[in-house]
């Protein structure tokens, strides 16, 4: 019976003991509901659900194109992948010392001995010797040391493929905003070229009149202003759209010297967005599963750092076929041997493996505190994604309400200019404001599209509306 005891310790000892301290994610206080909107509800970690193309519920072939080309051709992606591969290769490697090493080894040798060595006859002796065989080293994992290294390198690698999927939506919402700006240009720039043609008639009655002994040469000198400042608009927006494409070249991997995208006006309209969005999508967050695994990577080196208090045992098992003439794989010419088994236990290290438990202790402390700083960041970037859709909804109807009265207040000042019942100035003043508020609005109609796309980021991908 004390036998028995014995072989059931040690096997318990083999298979589950370990020096980590039991692993409790940092709790963080979760509101019930989002104060931005009404319908919230905080749900369970949903980082590896399939996150979709979200980009295609802007209805826009061009966007999604440069979704596909960024996700083949960039090399952001690509080198975030290689750090991925990196700590899967990683994880392996610990992986491996779970199993015994088994190396095959040969050797073949010619020697003459002294004929004066110690109980020799006198007579020196020549002859051949030839070995082959295979050597086994296993360490016994009494402490679990192996089992956390290869817990804690997993982790690391699921934390890697975590930074992949946030890596993989950080380029997703950086070629949308990019492209959501190149097309509020596109926009600006075709409502400057209307408003030049507008300005330079303007300019034109303005001239004739003047010529008529009508109109002053300060009204011309006006008209020649506002036409300038106009013009030259349009070229600081030409400069802005270029850098812009530049921008997305990059993010897809094309040069920019070979990339152009074709200037186009459409509506700038933001997908719907409803009320009651899904808590899931929050769950969803790359960043966040990243930073919990690393979390519990640290937790487990603490166990690997804490091992090595421990002895280190090691087997060894040796076996093969010698023989100095004849045929070799014969059973007389075979040997075997089982050992070395081997205990190491340092007793003095000047306090590094003390230090080297405390360094692993304040790496778990600090990867937690970066867990749940990484949580609040969430919450916030939703909070503020959230805010910024629905005060830019209010601002746009308030926008386009001003652009609307500032172009009729331009057609009646001309209108009255032309019939004498003003000077130019009320007409400059005029155009001037209607020129701004269309521009303000075309600037918050693209802030729109913009926020569409900072939400989808702050949920961690998905659908911009999941019930569609």
């Amino acid at each position: 019976m004390r036998v028995n005891g014995c072989a059931a310790l040690a096997l318990a000892l083999l298979a589950g003991c370990s020096m980590a301290p039991e692993y409790r994610p940092p709790e963080t206080q979760v509101p019930a509901t989002f104060k931005e909107v009404d319908g919230w509800a905080a749900a369970n970690p949903m980082d590896d659900a399939p996150r979709g193309a979200w980009w295609e519920a802007f209805g826009d072939p061009v966007l999604d194109d440069l979704e596909n080309r960024a996700a083949k051709a960039s090399p952001t992606l690509a080198a975030a992948l290689a750090r991925y591969d990196q700590a899967r290769a990683i994880a392996r490697i610990d992986a491996s010392d779970l199993l015994p090493e088994v190396d095959a080894v040969g050797q073949a040798s010619r020697e003459r001995v002294s004929g004066n060595r110690p109980l020799a006859n006198g007579t020196p002796q020549t002859y051949s010797d030839y070995t082959v065989g295979g050597v086994l080293d296993y360490e016994l994992d009494l402490w679990g040391r192996i089992r956390d290294s290869v817990k804690a390198s997993r982790a690391d690698a699921a934390a890697s493929a975590a930074d992949l999927a946030s890596a993989q939506l950080s380029l997703q919402a950086a070629v949308a905003d990019a492209y959501a700006r190149l097309r509020g240009l596109d926009a600006e720039a075709a409502l400057l070229r209307q408003t030049v043609e507008a300005y330079a008639k303007a300019y034109t009655l303005t001239s004739k009149r003047y010529d008529g002994g009508i109109a002053t040469a300060i009204d011309v000198n006006r008209a020649k202003t506002v036409l300038g400042n106009a013009r030259a608009q349009i070229s600081a927006v030409a400069n802005e759209r270029a850098a812009t494409e530049h921008e997305i070249a990059a993010l897809v991997g094309a040069v920019a010297s070979d990339f152009s995208i074709p200037a186009r006006v459409q509506p700038l309209k933001a997908p719907a967005l409803p009320t009651g969005l899904p808590s899931e999508l929050l769950q969803r967050r790359p960043d966040v599963a990243a930073a919990e695994r690393r979390m519990f990577a640290a937790n487990a080196r603490i166990g690997v750092a804490r091992a090595a208090f421990f002895p280190t045992v090691t087997l060894g098992l040796s076996g093969g076929w010698e023989t100095t003439h004849g045929k070799l794989l014969q059973t007389p010419n075979s040997f075997w041997g089982l050992g070395p088994l081997s205990a190491v236990l340092p007793l003095f290290d000047g306090g590094r493996r003390s230090a080297q438990v405390k360094l692993s202790r304040a790496d778990y402390e600090e990867l937690a505190a970066n867990y749940r700083e990484t949580v609040l960041t969430a919450f916030r970037q939703v909070e503020d994604a959230i805010a910024a859709n629905r005060h830019l909804a209010t601002q746009a109807v308030d926008q386009r309400s001003a652009a609307e009265a500032a172009e009729r207040t331009s057609q009646l000042a001309f209108k009255r200019y032309r019939d004498g019942a003003s000077d130019y100035l009320e007409v400059v003043t005029a155009q001037t404001d209607a020129l701004q508020a269309q521009r303000a609005l075309l600037a918050v109609e693209t802030q729109q599209m913009r926020a569409s796309i900072a939400l989808v980021r702050a949920l961690g991908g998905g659908p911009v509306n999941p019930q569609s």
